[in-house]
């Protein structure tokens, strides 16, 4: 069943979902808007259909590990349509433009982990265990979620969106791990560390020049970026606590932040 939905707005965007009844909806935890009250609301530590290795309580406890570790929520909310079709609205945690992706069960998708904003039920999502380590070198938070099988995966980005294919560009493209969204699963992914310390940058680091994380997309597929690079507005905003921190000391009164 095909996941009738809305895209609203421009530079922030948010989704309305209409739901038939019986078919279900699940999304991340402060990504829901809200609902008609036909559609139910409920929580759940696993994600029905995932991929697991046991099963039962013990494969439960192994995929809410893998969430933890990869410093995700504990629990999705599931959003079911009772006794006819019913409205849920959802948008990102930054202001951007959303995607609807739609799969056929041919391939998946693997994303960032806080793109998510919703799939249907018939969507399996796994933490890409494989590229942990990896996701890790390439900068704080970056660790990728795998989407398999069918149906509707809603996305977020901060920002707009750049769409992109490595062949089109000699079958290679790198880009900021802070830019990177999501791609097909039929593209390889890596993390190189362009700009580290040596005796010829050490002045450069000195004053304040440092390296950066390099995400190396090789392959045929797409390839979606973001218009913010998130590893720097989240610099940006440390700053603007520092400074608020600061004028509170020196004022006595709470900075903009306090």
């Amino acid at each position: 069943m095909t996941l009738a939905h809305k895209l609203i707005g421009t530079s922030t965007q948010m989704v309305v979902c209409q739901l038939e009844a019986g078919q279900t909806v699940y999304a991340e935890a402060g990504r829901f808007l809200w609902k008609t009250t036909n559609v139910s609301l409920e929580t759940r530590l696993s994600k029905k259909g995932a991929p697991t290795t046991g099963g039962g309580l013990l494969g439960m406890a192994i995929e809410v590990g893998k969430r933890v570790a990869a410093g995700q929520s504990l629990a999705f909310q599931y959003f079911t349509a009772q006794g006819g079709s019913g409205l849920v609205a959802f948008s990102g945690t930054l202001p951007g433009e959303l995607r609807a992706l739609e799969l056929d069960g041919s391939s998946g998708w693997l994303a960032e982990r806080d793109t998510l904003l919703a799939a249907e039920g018939s969507v399996d999502l796994d933490i890409a265990f494989a590229g942990l380590r990896t996701g890790r070198r390439g900068g704080t938070g970056f660790i990728l979620e795998h989407f398999t099988g069918t149906g509707t995966l809603l996305i977020a980005a901060a920002g707009n969106l750049i769409e992109l294919n490595p062949a089109r560009y000699g079958g290679k493209i790198q880009a900021h791990t802070g830019a990177v969204v999501a791609f097909q699963d039929t593209v390889r992914y890596g993390v190189e560390y362009i700009g580290g310390l040596n005796a010829q940058t050490a002045m450069t680091a000195l004053l304040g020049g440092q390296g950066v994380n390099l995400a190396t997309l090789e392959g045929d597929g797409t390839v979606l970026l973001q218009s913010v690079n998130l590893h720097g507005l989240a610099e940006s905003m440390e700053k603007l606590i520092g400074d608020a921190g600061e004028e509170k000391g020196r004022s006595g009164l709470p900075g903009i932040f306090g």
